[in-house]
Formats: C-alpha cells, structure tokens, sequence
C-alpha cells in the first residue's frame, strides 16, 4: 500500500514519552497474557542461523535473507532470520516438550525487500511461539480454539491498556468472526485478495481468515505462503483446504484491515511433501530440518508470529509503524510524515 496520511491526526497519547510508555506496558501484558492462554514457556532464539540447512523461514521463497560468512567457522555462510517458523519445532524437540505446552520468544529479523508503508519495515519485531499437538489436534476445531485464545489475551491487553490510558478506548469486538478464503472469494470475486480482507474486515472488526497459501476454484492463491512450515494443504472439516491462516484487525486510523497474526497447525510428513511438491522444492528434502522432520524427530506443532510493533500500532492508534519502533525510511517518507505530524524514527 501507499503511504496513507490520516486526515487531522494526532497522536492520542500527547507525547513521545507516554508513547514509550505505553509501548512497554503493551508488551509486558500482551506477553504475560498470551503465555497464560497457550500455556508457553519464554525461551531465547538465534538472530541468525545457518544458510543451507533449511532451518530459515522462506516466507513467499522469494525474499532475499541478509547473509555473510563467518571467519571462525571457515567462512561459512550465515543468515539473519526471516522468522523462527522452523526452529521452533526443532527447540521444542530438543526440550522435549509435551503436548499441551509450548514456547515463545522475542523474534527479530531483517527483511531488505520490504516495501515500505505505514505497516511494513525492514526490522521485523514478533512473539513467535509454538506448541506441541496430539495428532488428533490436527483439525479445524483445534485451530479456531487456539485463535479464539490468542484473541482473549487481545482484547484483555487492550482492557488493561484502558485502564492506566484512558484516552485509548477499548474497540474490539466480542468475537473474532472466521472465514475460509474460498468463501471470502465467493463472496466478492471481483474483488482483490486485499479488497476482500477490506470488506470482511470492514463488516466484522476482528476475522480469521483460514487457508493461505493454497489454491483457490479460480487457480489463484490467497497469499503466498512456504510450503515447508504451515499446512495449506490438508482439506479441513468445512470441505476446504487449509488449517492455517491469519488474524485481521480493522485499523479504525488506517481505514484498513489490519494484520496481527500468520499462523497455522504445521505441516506432517505427508503435507510437507506435498506442498513441496506441489511448490517445485522436492530438493528441499534433503536439508537438516526436513530430514528430521520426514524421519519422524520433531513434535506435531501449531505455531505463529504476532507482531509486536504491528500490536503495539493498532493498540495504541498509531498511523505509521515508525511510531513504535526505529528503523530506515525514504527522506521523502519522513518529510510527509513530519508535515502531518506522524514522529517517525
């Protein structure tokens, strides 16, 4: 999207420092709330890992991961993560987590080939957190429940927030409302994928959106998605493909739908073959993570990201995500910003 410039904005908070403020408070209930409803363990992630072993997200496979060599390991390549979608399953294997339990961490990643906007920049900050299933967990039921928890800890940050800042007034709906992406088609096919998250969105507040990443009746796909960490693929209860799929907010600021959350139940052995396969990556397999993965070593999992800027923003009815966080932008991006009053770091 372009740069949206809301008409008379104001920063609701009055200042820089109460921003601040409520950044963190945001973040310390947000976290202690979400651990609460998934039952997650807090544990340290790598800033970077090693190229070649499949262990970095791919997120739509084309993004370029910033990578250099490391001199004491031979000069070995390295990357900085896109998300830790994959090395969690490999932590939680490692701990030898039960189902029932899970992990989170504080993810953050460099993605050079953003294009930048209101809501996208290079650094990336997100709770990433996964969960160990049962098998029988892999179903659509499973995964509205765990959305329905993630959006509980929502709503009772936003509460909290409303209690020390009055001036942010609680918004958001009672209920998320869920829809399949195919259904999300047939109600507006001439719209889109965007403007059918607009409208959605729009109508009902707070959505989840499920199946991203498969096709569509129109041979289309939602949103591109890695064939290696979600499950777009598996035909859920409904009748439709996908046990994945993301969290929408309306941005009340933005005038927009809004992007909390991707997650999903992950891929098995049969759907990871056949997404990538259906993708061209059958190479893949023979990388350390998939290895493991087809040879039955790491836990059935449900898992996401959750922008921590991103949630932030929309808490504190921030226009621009610079508002939060300090990063790179266009001089003519903080120009606009700064004649509209939006303080962008």
């Amino acid at each position: 999207m372009p740069l949206f410039i809301p008409k008379d904005y104001k920063n609701v908070l009055g200042s820089v420092e109460n921003t601040e403020k409520a950044i963190k408070a945001v973040k310390d209930m947000f976290q202690i709330n979400l651990s609460a409803q998934l039952a997650l363990l807090r544990v340290t992630a790598p800033m970077v890992v090693l190229s070649g072993t499949g262990i970095n997200d791919d997120l739509n496979s084309v993004e370029r991961p910033v990578r250099f060599p490391i001199k004491s390991i031979g000069d070995n390549n390295a990357e900085v993560v896109h998300s830790l979608a994959k090395w969690k399953r490999l932590k939680l294997a490692e701990l030898g987590t039960k189902p029932g339990r899970g992990i989170y961490t504080d993810m953050n990643a460099l993605r050079p080939d953003e294009d930048l906007d209101n809501i996208h920049s290079i650094y990336v900050d997100q709770w990433d957190w996964e969960k160990v299933i049962k098998r029988e967990d892999r179903n659509l039921a499973f995964l509205k429940k765990t959305v329905n928890r993630i959006y509980e800890a929502i709503k009772v940050t936003e509460n909290r927030l409303y209690v020390e800042f009055p001036q942010i007034v609680p918004q958001l709906p009672d209920d998320i409302f869920f829809i399949h992406s195919e259904q999300l088609l047939r109600m507006y096919p001439k719209l889109s994928p965007k403007e059918r998250e607009n409208e959605i969105v729009r109508k009902h507040k707070a959505v989840f959106i499920i199946g991203i990443g498969g096709r569509l009746s129109d041979g289309s796909i939602h949103d591109s998605r890695a064939a290696d960490y979600d499950d777009w693929s598996t035909e859920n209860e409904e009748g439709y493909y996908g046990l994945n799929g993301d969290i929408l907010l309306w941005n009340n600021v933005l005038e927009s739908s809004f992007e909390i959350s991707s997650m999903g139940i992950r891929v098995d052995e049969d759907a990871m073959l056949r997404q990538l396969d259906e993708r061209g990556q059958l190479w893949k397999t023979g990388l350390m993570f998939h290895k493991k993965l087809l040879g039955g070593e790491l836990p059935l999992s449900i898992g996401g990201g959750i922008g921590q800027s991103r949630l932030c923003m929309f808490l504190l009815r921030k226009a621009h995500i610079g508002e939060i966080q300090s990063s790179i932008w266009p001089a003519d991006m903080l120009d606009a910003c700064g004649a509209a009053g939006i303080c962008i770091v």
